[in-house]
């Protein structure tokens, strides 16, 4: 496998499920659910009064990260035959280990399973639209990849 292809297709997806997941955002708050909890004091452990610009760098940096091991299963697996759904559960399972329970209890706040659905749902969903959008914009790098033939948006 060429790796610095595997991390391009990681910040490609990544870029794009990051901005996919955007609109979630104000809609959510718009209903008054709490979504992007832990953006800002993840942020906050590294930079005093972390600026939108800086949470919106760090949205994307960690989106990149993140597509990662979801381009490895694909790759390694036959999740690459259902990649929305695949993507749907990496998002998930990335949201219930992540952000319902290591950051949660990092941070000494009630889990949101603790709190109730309405906390739990608007975060679950955005996570599972950010993997299912890697699983889709990942289609032709995995079959390239899966095939031994260099994906045809990546040079070398």
């Amino acid at each position: 496998m060429n790796i610095k292809a595997l991390l391009v297709e990681s910040v490609r997806s990544g870029v794009i499920a990051s901005l996919v997941i955007v609109p979630l955002a104000p809609l959510f708050k718009a209903l008054g659910l709490r979504i992007g909890h832990y953006g800002p004091k993840f942020a906050a452990l590294f930079f005093d009064n972390p600026q939108p610009w800086l949470l919106f760098v760090q949205h994307l940096v960690v989106g990149c990260v993140s597509a990662l091991p979801l381009l490895l299963i694909l790759l390694r697996t036959r999740a690459a035959a259902w990649p929305l759904a695949a993507g749907a559960a990496y998002g998930a399972a990335y949201y219930v280990a992540v952000n319902s329970l290591a950051l949660p209890i990092y941070f000494g706040d009630l889990t949101p399973w603790q709190i109730g659905w309405s906390t739990i749902y608007p975060s679950l969903i955005g996570h599972m639209v950010f993997g299912g959008a890697i699983g889709l914009s990942s289609r032709r790098f995995v079959a390239d990849a899966r095939r031994g033939s260099t994906p045809t948006h990546i040079h070398k």
